[in-house]
């Protein structure tokens, strides 16, 4: 039984959870201790100053579930289990907590993160250097199919983390390229995803390289027994933390691309769509606050209605902004990432991505739905040259095929 059946399979819920408890039980007493801190903020999280900076350049304005409950655990040195689906937030979550204790003034692989995919090796060190802009840190990813030459020069000139795929990394190791003296933390993403791609002997292989004392995270969809049986072994009194599936879902909502090239088309397209907007209730995102002003005023200067809402606005303006929009009184809004968790208007029928998500995860929360309420919509995303990988990795994260914006739009909303 390699963790959940996928939906909608023959899977008994019940007996799951009898077989969990039973291995988890082990000789009787929990393996697990839970962890119940919530951090509604990311300043109340105890967060160096430059860290706080990267987490907000970076985009970030409200700490998801499992980033509100996971990373002050992760930053104490504590050693966690963190259960939670694709596109929660699991990988800032732990960036955030290796940034957080990393030694600046050593340069020398201080964290170990393993992934199963190159992908998303390289996506973890991608999201690491963002958040780690304002820190000085060095990361490098070493995975399969690039030089290892190349490898060896970067870690001989000296890094603070390194994030990999578990034959490319343990290559290095065994190579004693990757030197693994300084080591202190190492995390498995997607731990239960590596296991069924028969990584596990490898993830052992390393395991029994690295220094006896060393913080692990392992953060996964499922927990599968294999993944269990890596906790029991490596694992020192781990936290458990789970965040439910969210409710949310991309069932029923058609999704195009609208190529408009060069980020100054960007306003033209839209204000050539915004009859289309304004006969249902549309949510416009943008990436930044400042945007969202800039926004609001060119579209304004041009006539057209819309309203504007963001972080920087006290919460009675927000909570003003937001009754007109639900109540329909005005039928356009501009917003961030911020809101997009908040906004489950129902007649929202439109979303438009003027700026793609800088995290495929956060696509789910700006165009996805409750299911339960089974409504239609219509989401278009704006793309420009540089955006053509950002797409691939959606529809790669969400398993869906997003098509060419058709003339007749009007009719589908």
């Amino acid at each position: 039984m390699a963790g959940l059946a996928p939906e909608g399979s023959q899977f008994d819920a019940r007996q799951y959870d009898t077989k969990m408890n039973e291995l988890l039980s082990g000789d009787g007493e929990e393996f697990f201790a839970s962890y119940d801190e919530v951090h509604e903020t990311f300043d109340s999280m105890g967060l160096q100053e430059n860290l706080l900076r990267g987490i907000y350049a970076y985009g970030f304005e409200k700490p998801s579930a499992i980033q509100q409950r996971g990373i002050v655990p992760f930053c104490k040195g504590l050693d966690v289990i963190q259960q939670a689906q694709s596109g929660t937030g699991k990988t800032a979550t732990f960036c955030s907590g290796i940034l957080q204790q990393l030694d600046y003034g050593l340069v020398d692989c201080q964290s170990l993160v393993l992934a199963p995919t190159r992908e998303l090796a390289q996506q973890i060190e991608k999201v690491m250097r963002a958040l780690g802009d304002y820190l000085g840190v060095k990361v490098h990813a070493c995975v399969g199919g690039t030089s290892v030459r190349e490898d060896q020069r970067i870690l001989s000139n000296g890094v603070h983390v390194v994030v990999g795929t578990p034959g490319r990394v343990y290559d290095m190791l065994r190579r004693q390229s990757l030197r693994p003296d300084n080591i202190r933390m190492f995390v498995l993403d997607e731990a239960d995803e590596m296991l069924s791609r028969g990584f596990k002997d490898q993830i052992y292989d390393i395991f029994q390289l690295l220094p006896s004392k060393i913080q692990v995270g392992v953060f996964s969809a499922t927990m599968p027994p294999e993944a269990l049986e890596i906790t029991r072994k490596f694992m020192n009194k781990p936290v458990r933390i789970l965040v439910k599936r969210d409710e949310l879902t991309l069932e029923g909502i058609k999704q195009f691309y609208v190529n408009v090239e060069k980020e100054d088309w960007k306003l033209d397209t839209l204000c050539d769509l915004y009859e289309t907007l304004a006969i249902t209730q549309s949510v416009i995102f943008v990436n930044t606050r400042r945007k969202v002003d800039w926004l609001t005023d060119k579209m304004r200067s041009r006539d057209h209605t819309v309203s504007a809402t963001h972080g920087d606005m006290d919460q009675n303006t927000r909570d003003i902004i937001m009754r007109e929009f639900r109540s329909g009184s005005s039928r356009v809004l501009i917003t961030t990432d911020l809101l997009a968790r908040g906004i489950d208007v129902q007649q929202v029928s439109l979303v438009i991505n003027y700026d793609l998500p800088t995290q495929p995860e956060n696509y789910l929360h700006r165009i996805g739905r409750s299911g339960r309420f089974g409504r239609k919509g219509v989401a278009i995303n704006f793309i420009t040259r540089d955006d053509d990988r950002m797409l691939a990795d959606i529809q790669r994260f969400y398993n869906v095929v997003i098509e060419e914006l058709p003339a007749n739009v009007a009719d589908l909303i």
